[in-house]
């Protein structure tokens, strides 16, 4: 792979060019950073694989930025399809529809569908204007929390693979996936677009997969559902319920996240540990990733998050996130 520069001054016209040439580079997006490959070149896809040490079995969304070179990709856009890039796009929605013949069985894990979207961000959006589809998951190594910043790509891949610089991503986690080809529609991965939402434009019932349905033998129909994701090396776990009243709380390797307990429920001792959000769930689904690498550069052992309870379908994917990096 010819390495480039990362510095700003290099225009996005010279990273496209990098892509059409086959070579792979970090981009951010409005969810987190994606690591994009001409998606009509096999070993450039393959290189992704290679660099995340990504299963093969795990498929790839692929990003367009129109209606129209979503129709290069899939075989069919039904009406249902088109309401919902009408409503969603470009934002952080990912559709399944049956894919056309052509589509490279390296992007779609051999499935006969193929995961699209456009994403909602300027520098995605020029790359693909450019270089044509780009399919890109997360720009982290495989199982490791997805980068919601430049500097998060260059700690799991360093000078090898170059990232164009752009900021905090807006959401900081992945999208919503929800697999039209088959009914009844499903999301497959939870996301800033709630099911409710769907359900309104669609007109009718949208089921969720429960997340046991991903732990699954053969090959999973979407990103994020198979395997253990988005996991520091920290232990990350549920606070006990007899956790906070003891005196040894907090921990001195532990890492809080804390969203209903207040900074006077807790002792002052060892508050650099504490993390509150206050029950701002935006805030702390833009965060988590974040302080989950926090905890591995500054050491922490555990990292332990106040259970939610019933909370409703604006934290579904922040949960979702949550138990991937626990575990199950």
């Amino acid at each position: 792979m010819n390495m480039i520069d990362t510095k700003p001054e290099i225009s996005l016209s010279h990273y496209a060019g990098e892509i059409r040439q086959g070579n792979v580079v970090a981009f951010p997006t409005e969810t987190v950073y994606g690591l994009g490959a001409d998606a009509w070149n096999a070993d450039a896809v393959a290189h992704i694989f290679e660099l995340k040490g990504r299963p093969p079995d795990n498929p790839l969304i692929v990003h367009v930025n129109s209606v129209e070179m979503a129709a290069t990709l899939v075989s069919e856009i039904s009406e249902d399809a088109r309401r919902l890039m009408e409503r969603f796009w470009p934002g952080p929605l990912a559709l399944i529809l049956p894919k056309r013949p052509e589509v490279l069985d390296i992007v779609t894990a051999g499935l006969p569908t193929v995961a699209i979207r456009v994403p909602n961000h300027p520098i995605p959006l020029r790359l693909i204007e450019e270089a044509g589809p780009i399919a890109a998951p997360s720009a982290n190594t495989s199982g490791r929390p997805s980068p919601t910043r430049a500097e998060h790509v260059r700690q799991d891949f360093g000078a090898e693979v170059p990232v164009i610089e752009g900021g905090s991503c807006q959401y900081g986690l992945e999208s919503t996936v929800l697999d039209l080809s088959i009914r009844p529609y499903t999301i497959l991965r939870p996301g800033h677009i709630t099911q409710s939402s769907l359900e309104q434009v669609l007109r009718q019932p949208v089921r969720m997969v429960p997340s046991f349905e991903g732990e699954t033998t053969g090959a999973p129909r979407s990103p994020g559902m198979k395997y253990t994701h988005y996991a520091p090396d920290a232990r990350v776990r549920w606070m006990r319920p007899d956790e906070l009243p003891r005196p040894d709380f907090p921990a001195a390797g532990t890492l809080y996240l804390l969203h209903r307990i207040r900074p006077g429920d807790v002792p002052i001792r060892g508050d650099r540990n504490l993390i509150h959000y206050g029950e701002d769930y935006t805030e702390m689904g833009r965060d988590l990733y974040d302080r989950f690498r926090m905890a591995d550069l500054k050491g922490y052992s555990e990292i332990a998050i106040e259970p939610f309870g019933d909370s409703g379908e604006d934290v579904e994917a922040l949960l979702n996130r949550i138990r991937k990096a626990i575990g199950g």
